[in-house]
């Protein structure tokens, strides 16, 4: 089995479509997701700055990955980009952010990876897609599910001031 924290060489790099050229300067939709810390958020009551990274979906070291995930432009990576933020969750709080990470997994689900990686922010859960659906974001299918391309929105009293298209290299 594939370790899901460490990257492959030569996964493919996405490539910037233009599919979240729109979000700059859009306000942040009225909607509650699920947070692994309990209740849940209102991202339009979000003040101050805000850093929500998107990521399809984080893989379980007993759960195979999906087949041919590593072929998808993006899609790996979601464990070292939560360990990241994790990492460099102190020098953001610097800059009075709060961090985010967001997939369209369960909060359930979200629940061990924030344990198993000592996450100190909240996931939240899009599970019913209500965050992709108002802001448009990019999708893709694997296996049946939808899933939310990699996308990092760096938010300012709930209004999107910039878009990353996240890459991760090994």
């Amino acid at each position: 089995m594939t370790s899901i924290s460490k990257l492959p060489t030569e996964l493919p790099v996405p490539v910037d479509d233009g599919a979240c050229n729109h979000l700059t300067s859009m306000s942040l939709p009225h909607l509650s997701l699920a947070s692994t810390k309990g209740g849940e958020i209102n991202l339009s009551s979000l003040s101050g700055l805000t850093v929500i990274y998107i990521y399809p979906m984080t893989g379980r070291p007993d759960t195979p990955l999906p087949d041919g995930w590593d072929q998808i432009p993006g899609a790996r990576g979601c464990t070292p980009q939560s360990c990241s933020f994790r990492d460099y969750y102190e020098e953001l709080n610097q800059f009075n952010a709060t961090v985010f990470g967001l997939s369209t997994q369960s909060t359930v689900y979200q629940q061990e990876a924030a344990e198993r990686l000592h996450l100190p922010f909240a996931l939240l859960s899009d599970e019913g897609l209500k965050l992709a659906e108002a802001l448009s974001l990019p999708t893709m299918e694997v296996e049946g599910k939808t899933l939310i391309k990699r996308t990092t929105l760096i938010c300012n009293n709930g209004v999107i001031k910039k878009v990353f298209l996240s890459s991760i290299s090994a």
